[in-house]
């Protein structure tokens, strides 16, 4: 009898951990990864459609484009972020799709922050503007996160920058401009010495902008879908 218990449990293991595997590699193939070929060394993102479906799916539709291909990072700053993917050359603002939805929130709640090495939906103040300009977070910066909010409406107690509001309406915090933070929706999985290269680079004023320019161009030179 014992015997058989342990045929049994062991049977039931051994196919409890080919499930796993099976979902990992599932998991692993669901997440695409993008090549980006720059003028400063090459990296490869993973992104998470599982996490931010129309997030990922704006930015894999400007990659099948070829819209990246000839931009610049145009915004880098150490120990902050890297920014780019809307800008030529000659900093002229390529033509973009509409907005993608704010997925932050979303993101966050399934586990992606503005950490080290991952991938989030550069915007204006309008948190509903993200069009194709990413960055890559360079540092831990918690900042940068969404604010969940306490579940009630109202809320009956909530706390914001040392500040407390009591039985606030729900649709005011949800809509609150400062509350939204900013899309994650990959990670660098491949080539972050690149990344901290152009970290390095020295900036000053370029095209447009008055700082933070890369004083040697970083071009993208190419972003395909790694098959």
């Amino acid at each position: 009898m014992r015997s058989s218990q342990y045929s049994f449990l062991r049977r039931a293991l051994v196919t409890s951990l080919a499930i796993v595997s099976i979902a990992g590699q599932a998991w692993a193939q669901s997440a695409p990864k993008v090549k980006f070929s720059t003028s400063a060394g090459d990296f490869v993102v993973e992104v998470y459609p599982d996490k931010a479906p129309k997030t990922v799916e704006n930015f894999l539709q400007y990659v099948k484009d070829k819209h990246y291909d000839g931009t610049i990072f145009h915004r880098v700053i150490n120990d902050f972020m890297v920014q780019g993917g809307g800008f030529t050359t000659s900093f002229v603002e390529k033509k973009t799709r509409p907005a993608v939805q704010h997925e932050g929130r979303e993101a966050l709640a399934k586990g992606l922050k503005n950490v080290v090495g991952t991938l989030a939906m550069a915007r204006t103040n309008d948190p509903q503007s993200a069009t194709a300009q990413f960055f890559i977070n360079v540092k831990d910066n918690a900042f940068l996160d969404p604010i969940l909010i306490p579940p009630g409406d109202p809320v009956p107690k909530f706390e914001y920058q040392g500040r407390v509001y009591e039985n606030t309406p729900r649709a005011n915090l949800i809509n609150a401009p400062q509350l939204f933070g900013y899309t994650v929706f990959g990670k660098v999985v491949s080539g972050m010495d690149v990344v901290n290269k152009m970290k390095a680079a020295p900036t000053g004023a370029g095209g447009i902008f008055p700082s933070d320019v890369p004083k040697t161009p970083i071009v993208i030179t190419s972003a395909t879908l790694v098959k």
